[in-house]
């Protein structure tokens, strides 16, 4: 399907994505004080910015609560876009010092530390 679209050949390899995605997932989660920082920033940005498209502040009240909240999710999903890059090259690193098979291995090695990790910054926090 994608030959019909692009004059060129769009090569697609599935052990980078899982590699970057699992590296993602495992910086987002050992990075996350950062992550929730991230997406704070960027929830305060969207609220100035769409408070700036609003002539009447009877209006821009009126619908506060959804565009805030609309303007949250957007938020939360717009803060993986960096870890996606630092993943990348990550896993980018991990290809061209080891190899593509171990690439995968590695990121789900990380993830898994990075997920314990997180697991006990959370509990020695709420204690």
């Amino acid at each position: 399907m994608l030959d019909e679209i692009f004059p060129f050949r769009l090569a697609i390899d599935a052990t980078a994505i899982a590699g970057a995605s699992l590296w993602s997932l495992a910086l987002y989660w050992g990075f996350s004080p950062l992550s929730e920082w991230v997406t704070l920033q960027l929830n305060r940005w969207f609220n100035f910015a769409e408070r700036a498209l609003y002539t009447s502040e009877k209006e821009f009240e009126k619908t506060r609560k959804a565009r805030e909240s609309q303007n949250a999710f957007y938020a939360s999903i717009l803060s993986i876009v960096p870890f996606l890059i630092v993943g990348s090259l990550c896993n980018w690193g991990v290809e061209i010092g080891l190899d593509k098979s171990w690439s995968i291995s590695i990121g789900i090695i990380v993830c898994v530390i990075c997920g314990v990790y997180e697991l006990g910054r959370r509990d020695s926090k709420s204690s």
